[in-house]
């Protein structure tokens, strides 16, 4: 199997909603392999999906209940120690909750936490060492 992510796909109760949040607040372009009922969106190598909850887990094959922390969260890393604050606020201003203030964190870097409307976690992150390619890319230390 080839080291590889395709597409991260988060089930939401209100695609309108989430599609005002990612596409409308927080500025992010749909893909026109977009279509009713699921919108696709290019984040570097891999896509974002916004598809319904329950349809993405009757998908899978599992139940649709359960709440509470999921065990995952999704990581924006920033160019710069500043971009962490402009990005919290963004995603506050479109309808995001903030769920941990930016801060120093023990690593090295400056880091904060938001949710988006369907309680997915973003950690937003600065790290002096990761680096960003040119289409933000991580590049990882080798």
């Amino acid at each position: 199997m080839e080291q590889r992510l395709s597409i991260i796909t988060l089930g939401v109760a209100d695609l309108k909603k989430a599609r005002k949040f990612y596409v409308d607040g927080l500025g992010f372009v749909p893909s026109s392999a977009s279509q009713e009922g699921i919108i696709f969106i290019q984040m570097g190598s891999i896509a974002l999906a916004l598809f319904n909850h329950d349809a993405l887990a009757e998908d899978a094959t599992v139940p649709p209940s359960g709440g509470g922390f999921r065990g995952v969260t999704l990581a924006y890393n920033t160019r710069t120690k500043e971009e962490v604050d402009e990005l919290m606020k963004l995603a506050v201003k479109a309808g995001g909750r903030a769920m941990r203030p930016a801060a120093e964190a023990n690593w090295g870097g400056y880091a904060a936490y938001f949710a988006d409307p369907d309680g997915h976690l973003w950690e937003v992150a600065w790290n002096p060492n990761f680096k960003l390619g040119k289409n933000g890319e991580l590049i990882l230390p080798k």
